[in-house]
This record gives C-alpha cells, sequence and structure tokens, in this order.
C-alpha cells in the first residue's frame, strides 16, 4: 500500500521526522525498511536520513501484511455499515465474542472478518480489531484493514476523539435516573468472581455519562457514553446506582423483561477519518430483542 505527501515546511527536515508527524512509528518504518517496503522522495529511493526540502514529493510503500495462520476462518456472513480502503465496520449481533481465546478459538467476529477478507482477496490480510464489545453487546464495531490505519485510530482514541454512544436497557430504581447525568464511582475488582467488577474505593477512575430517554414504571431506556474503558463499566455503575441492566444476571438485572442478555448496544460510532479527514458518523438500528422492550415503554 502506498501513501504521499508534498513537503510544505521551508526548514531542512530529516525523513524521519517528517513521517513521525504523520504517524508513521518506529515500528512500522522497520517494517518498511526490513519487509520489502520503500521510501521515495522525488521518485528516488533515500534513507531515513535524507534531508527534505520545499516541494519534495514523499511517498512510503508499505510491504502486504500476510495473515496469521493461527486466526481460524468462519464463513458466517457480516452485516456490513462502512467500508473503504482502510476501515471496516459491522454490526456484531449478540452471543458473538470480538475476539478468539484459548478454549474458544473461532466463531468470534474476527475469525468471520477474517473469512470476509480472504473472499475479497484483499492484499493485507491481518485482522485489525480497533474497538471490541462484549460477547452479549450488539453493535457496532470497527475493524482497521492495515496496520497503519490501526496506528492511527489508536491516536484518536487516545485522544478520546472516537466517540462510541451505547443504548441501554435498565431496570430497578429508574425513578432515581436523572434527564443527564454523570456516574463517577472507581471501580476494581469483585474477589469473589474471576469476571466481575464492582464500584470500590480505590479502584480505577471510571466516568459513564447518561441521558434518560423513556421511562415506565421499573424500566428505561438511556443512552450512554463513556469517558474511560473499564471493563464492564456500564455494566456496574448502573448496578451500583440501582438501576442494573435488564437480561444482566451476573449484575443482579431483570430477568423477566423478554430478554436473557444484557440490553446493552452500540448504536452510533464517530471520528475523522485519519486519510480522508471526513468527518464519520455511523449508527445502528436497536437489536430486534431490545427494540420490543423500548416499544412497550
Amino acid at each position: 500500500m502506498e501513501f504521499s505527501w508534498t513537503v510544505e515546511k521551508k526548514e531542512a527536515q530529516q525523513v524521519k521526522a517528517f513521517l513521525k508527524e504523520r504517524g508513521i512509528s518506529k515500528g512500522l518504518l522497520a517494517k518498511i525498511k526490513f519487509q520489502g517496503g520503500k521510501i521515495e522522495v522525488n521518485q528516488s529511493v533515500e534513507n531515513v536520513l535524507y534531508q527534505l526540502s520545499l516541494g519534495d514529493q514523499v511517498k512510503i510503500t508499505i510491504p502486504d501484511e500476510k495473515e496469521h495462520e493461527t486466526l481460524l476462518i468462519d464463513d458466517a456472513p457480516i452485516d456490513i455499515v462502512f467500508e473503504d480502503e482502510h476501515y471496516l465496520v459491522v454490526n456484531k449481533p449478540a452471543g458473538i465474542a470480538s475476539i478468539p481465546a484459548q478454549y474458544h478459538p473461532n466463531g468470534t467476529m474476527a475469525n468471520r472478518v477474517k473469512a470476509y477478507f480472504k473472499a475479497q482477496n484483499y492484499q493485507d490480510q491481518v485482522i485489525h480489531v480497533v474497538t471490541r464489545l462484549d460477547r452479549d453487546t450488539t453493535g457496532l464495531m470497527l475493524f482497521a484493514k492495515h496496520g497503519f490505519a490501526h496506528a492511527m485510530l489508536d491516536q484518536e482514541l487516545r485522544k478520546k476523539a472516537v466517540v462510541k454512544i451505547y443504548q441501554a436497557l435498565v431496570g430497578g430504581n429508574v425513578s432515581c435516573l436523572k434527564e443527564h447525568e454523570t456516574i463517577t464511582l472507581p471501580i476494581g475488582r469483585d474477589l469473589t468472581s474471576i469476571l466481575k467488577r464492582k464500584t470500590v474505593e480505590g479502584g480505577q477512575q471510571a466516568e459513564t455519562e447518561y441521558w434518560l430517554m423513556k421511562r415506565k414504571k421499573d424500566e428505561a431506556l438511556v443512552n450512554i457514553q463513556l469517558h474511560t474503558g473499564r471493563t464492564h463499566q456500564i455494566r456496574v455503575h448502573f448496578e451500583a446506582i440501582g438501576c442494573p441492566l435488564l437480561g444482566d444476571d451476573m449484575y443482579g438485572g431483570k430477568m423477566d423483561s423478554g430478554i436473557d442478555r444484557q440490553a446493552l448496544h452500540c448504536c452510533q460510532l464517530s471520528f475523522i477519518h485519519p486519510f480522508t479527514q471526513q468527518h464519520l458518523k455511523l449508527t445502528s438500528p436497536l437489536a430486534e430483542d431490545m427494540k420490543k422492550i423500548v416499544d412497550r415503554l
């Protein structure tokens, strides 16, 4: 894959500094150098110490990424929301993990996307998962189609410039929910469980902002934006305020509302595309099990 830029600075600058400003890491430079890529300035191959001048044309060729043989293929279809040469956004159904685990090497979204990449015969075959969802959470998942695209979005994630909005159905003491509030309770491990988390003094800082959308009796629909990324953060925070997610038996959610998984859906994903500078705002409708409950609120 090739990328090119024009030097716009009057001051002399080495190639490596110029490329660093454009998101090219030391690791990617090493890959270009040792795995068949190249750096060209004005159509001549140069090294990273070459001094650039105003108006120079810089082009890099990044070698293709060969598939990871250990990642198995799952031919189940994927629901594509957005795709270009750099990124793929899909709708994840309930009951499907994002990535394989030791005892579950297949049947995940990563396995399905690998099958799709192979069927499309893409040059780059490595699966780059940018955003994950829990097994029983539905909605938008973001994949990068090559390592440079992944690195560029990782920078945006660190700056909190990739915004994910969730929708959740909660039960319990929903009368306590405000129209808009931010839950700021630290989260740590629940020592009674390998998986479970809880709010605990001295835990990691966690911040969950929500907006009340609908409410009826003991059920409510909320929109949520996370400002930190702790394990099970939404589920833990809403249990802590007495409004656990419907269907979430791990955190005390109601199990008689017509849903047998945590009622959580990633409905919106927005970010500035690192290569086109286009503002992408992608949406996903609620899964059918959640929609049925919303319709009765």
